[in-house]
């Protein structure tokens, strides 16, 4: 081989080397980043848990105030039933 062949054929090889260095450095600081996210996905799926928790006993609240209000209005009914008066609304 000549010598602008040679040195081709190693400019060529650093070029690759430098290339594979750089993107296997660049896979480094994407486990940093995952770490983050991965972070960042507990603490989300903290909230929605959370919130969660929270709907459902919302909606037992709103069930037993819907059973009291079931029997308060079957009282009421009984009541204006027993004054002779027509019931409202």
């Amino acid at each position: 081989m000549s010598m602008t062949k040679q040195h081709l054929v190693i400019v060529r090889t650093l070029a690759v080397a430098i290339i594979a260095g750089l993107g296997l450095a660049g896979c480094a600081t994407y486990s940093d980043e995952f770490a983050t996210i991965n972070t960042r996905l507990d603490r989300l799926d903290a909230n929605v848990q959370n919130a969660a928790r929270s709907a459902e006993s919302a909606n037992q609240s709103a069930q037993q105030a819907n059973q009291r209000l079931d029997q308060v209005e079957g009282r009421v009914q009984q009541i204006e039933a027993a004054r002779g008066r027509a019931p409202r609304g």
